[in-house]
């Protein structure tokens, strides 16, 4: 291969801010390290550009029982979050509903929204955040 095509190829696998796009992956439960929080735990799996995403983050928050990760609050990007086990109570735009182990939650760009951890035990969540170019 020529040596200027090698570097072209080199350099599309870099976004802008110089983090490496993220190829395809496997991430393993078991090498994800749990990181005590106020709240409970967090492990982080993912914080990096795509090519088609500018960031896609992931990470697993674990909630103490009555629990909330933080006060309702919005952000432009969109999130989705996946109930891995317990049982979590969501509020998005003043609803609110229940849902257990499975279970999962679309928060559209800049809706209102809050979670808490309503059950007798710790509930985790897988929490999947996408930021694209046509973030408003």
């Amino acid at each position: 291969m020529k040596p200027h095509l090698l570097a072209l190829l080199c350099a599309a696998s870099f976004a802008q801010d110089g983090k490496q796009r993220l190829r395809s992956a496997v991430f393993d439960w078991t090498q994800l390290k749990a990181v005590p929080t106020a709240n409970g735990e967090r492990r982080a799996i993912v914080d990096r550009p795509t090519a088609t995403m500018n960031r896609f983050e992931s990470h697993v928050t674990t909630l103490d029982p009555g629990k909330a990760p933080h006060a309702p609050h919005k952000h432009a990007d969109e999130e989705i979050v996946i109930v891995k086990e317990g049982t979590m109570e969501v509020t998005i735009n003043g609803e609110t509903r229940t849902a257990g182990s499975g279970s999962m939650f679309f928060f559209a760009s800049n809706d209102m929204h809050g979670l808490r951890n309503t059950g007798s035990t710790r509930a985790s969540y897988f929490v999947i955040r996408v930021v694209t170019s046509a973030l408003p």
